[in-house]
């Protein structure tokens, strides 16, 4: 039964993706029909207005609803509520951080100690049993690899790439700067089940210690001294076990903290590409360009032979600006900078794209060099339903740095790549985090790098509620050919009800509010069941809407499902425990 859903659903995503109208392009999982130009490239780098996002401008007549749990991070799915809408954040885990620095390499000789994730990547491995981080070790050293029963407690074992140590990958002469590695489970061939971009710099370690850092970037950016082989840019990596990496192809011309994410709903691998060209350096020149291709080999081949500094100068070769800052990132109160989007990583969860956003609030690198001490980088919340246009109605940290000085992640706050991993009935955030403690240099810009995990409800980034008056919230139209409906709610001392109606707003027999059993309690995965209704299969393909009648309390998500044990067949980020691949094909089980 769950390999019959898994292919229809399948079938019925691709079908969606090609059976376009007239004149216009893809039509994706959830109704939203792609413009013929994709990615498009009309939105200007020079304004500072939020991103506009189109699919909430003019939403779908119906939404399909076969695809993941319904998040109410926006109003895609509300056509009216008088419930209240609230986002949640990530809670720190009070045994952080769950990795510091303690090997040789992650020591770095102490001049910078880093055990972090620089994105990088935090993925749940089924095949093992095993949660597995690669990260940064000793700051623009090296990659690291550990492994977790428990994504708690961390080994780190000894591998054959450099005797003694958990060294996945030697970049030679070169030092490394950012990595994003990801656990494809979609891989054809199993050498490539892992992947990697990796960015690299020809300097030396004296040359970064030097601590002058207008004369490492000088450095960098002089051609004469750099190898033929020029080892500055990204490179992309494949690997079977994500410990012995072979090397695909550079591409070309990008900023450092370059990332890659793969956008299951399209089928398609996405840099997201650091670019400074677009604004002035006093206001924050950090921005982020956009390229995606469908295979990640062939794609990697391509761009080793066109740069993508070629695609971003000429008109429709891929590369097009994506998002930066814009007037609701505010500045630090302490530093009063402008915000800059320092990085974009993004991972699919259940029905939408997942964006970390790291935004960037000072102080300038020469100031905190000087001072010996990290930048301020928080984490912030983003969401995509057609994996490019961005709503992002919270501008507070979502993960954030305490900017108290002694602390383990006092500031420099990264994201790692997958974003996060469901675990049982929470989601996992793994993060790094900067101290700025250095033991011969006792305060350094780079120094004191450590792991962190905040951890929310699953689904719990926003919640319907209902406070002291009881409320109600309608969906637009939708389809789906699924059987029970499930949600994810938390009303103890309170009630949810629900009800499904035509088109018209007229109550279907049976499953009214009145033959609703209420439900009172709190869980992430529980089945509304109505008298005289045994399930929702003579609805299968037909357009309603449901309407959920909410008294003190919670409504985070709710789904339509095939099956009893509520598999909702949305994608489950970095993976988790219990779960067989990308996709939750399991339920509660």
């Amino acid at each position: 039964m769950k390999q019959l859903y898994v292919k229809l659903i399948i079938i019925t995503m691709l079908t969606l993706r090609f059976a376009s109208p007239c004149g216009a392009g893809e039509r994706l999982y959830n109704g939203i029909v792609l413009p013929d130009e994709w990615p498009p490239d009309d939105l200007n780098p020079n304004c500072y207005a939020p991103m506009p996002v189109p699919y909430l401008e003019n939403v779908p007549a119906v939404i399909p609803v076969d695809v993941g749990r319904q998040l109410f991070v926006d109003d895609f799915l509300i056509r009216e509520t008088t419930l209240r809408r609230v986002f949640h954040k990530a809670k720190k885990f009070q045994g952080n951080p769950v990795l510091k620095p303690q090997t040789a390499l992650e020591m770095n000789g102490g001049m910078m100690p880093v055990a972090a994730p620089f994105s990088d990547g935090v993925f749940y491995d089924f095949r093992d049993g095993l949660f597995k981080i690669w990260y940064l070790a000793g700051f623009f050293n090296e990659t690291a690899y550990a492994t977790s029963k428990d994504g708690i407690y961390w080994e780190r074992p000894e591998l054959d790439i450099v005797p003694g140590t958990n060294q996945v990958i030697d970049v030679g002469t070169s030092r490394r700067d950012g990595v994003s590695v990801w656990l494809d489970h979609e891989a054809d061939r199993p050498e490539e089940r892992f992947k990697m971009l990796l960015y690299s710099y020809p300097i030396t370690h004296e040359e970064m210690f030097a601590g002058d850092e207008a004369l490492f970037y000088a450095k960098q950016m002089d051609t004469s001294r750099r190898p033929p082989d020029d080892e500055q840019g990204g490179r992309l990596f494949t690997s079977a076990d994500g410990i012995h990496w072979r090397q695909l192809s550079r591409i070309g011309l990008s900023g450092d903290n370059t990332t890659i994410f793969y956008n299951p709903f399209r089928k398609k691998w996405v840099l997201s590409i650091r670019s400074d060209e677009y604004r002035p350096y006093e206001i924050g020149p950090r921005t982020r360009d956009y390229y995606e291709f469908s295979d990640f080999v062939e794609g990697a081949e391509y761009l080793s032979r066109r740069t993508l500094y070629e695609g971003f100068k000429a008109k429709n070769k891929g590369r097009v600006f994506w998002v930066g800052s814009d007037i609701l990132d505010l500045p630090d109160a302490d530093v009063m900078r402008p915000a800059q989007l320092y990085k974009l990583d993004a991972v699919a969860y259940e029905s939408i794209m997942l964006g970390l956003f790291t935004m960037h609030q000072g102080p300038p690198n020469p100031v905190c060099m000087e001072g010996g001490f990290p930048k301020i980088t928080q984490l912030m919340l983003g969401y995509s339903r057609d994996g490019f246009h961005w709503h992002r109605p919270e501008r507070t940290p979502f993960i954030g740095a305490t900017k108290r000085k002694g602390d383990w992640d006092r500031a420099y706050i990264h994201s790692a790549g997958g974003c996060c991993l469901v675990v049982g009935d929470s989601l996992y955030f793994y993060y790094g985090g900067w101290s700025g403690k250095s033991p011969k240099l006792g305060g350094h810009i780079y120094a004191g790098g450590s792991t962190g995990l905040a951890i929310l409800r699953r689904d719990g980034f926003a919640s319907m509620n209902a406070d002291d008056e009881p409320g109600f919230l309608t969906t637009r139209l939708i389809t789906f050919c699924g059987k029970y409906l499930f949600v994810n709610v938390d009303c103890p001392d309170g009630q949810l009800r629900a009800e499904i109606q035509d088109a018209q707003g007229n109550a279907i027999l049976p499953f009214t509010i009145e033959n609703c059993r209420p439900v009172s309690l709190d869980r992430t995965v529980h089945r509304i069941t109505w008298n005289g209704g045994r399930d929702l299969s003579s609805l299968s393909g037909k357009k309603v809407r449901l309407r959920f009648e909410l008294e003190h309390g919670q409504l985070y998500s709710f789904w339509i499902s095939p099956s009893e044990s509520g598999a909702s067949y949305g994608y489950v980020a970095a993976g988790g425990p219990g779960f067989e691949g990308p996709i939750d094909n399991v339920g509660r089980k």
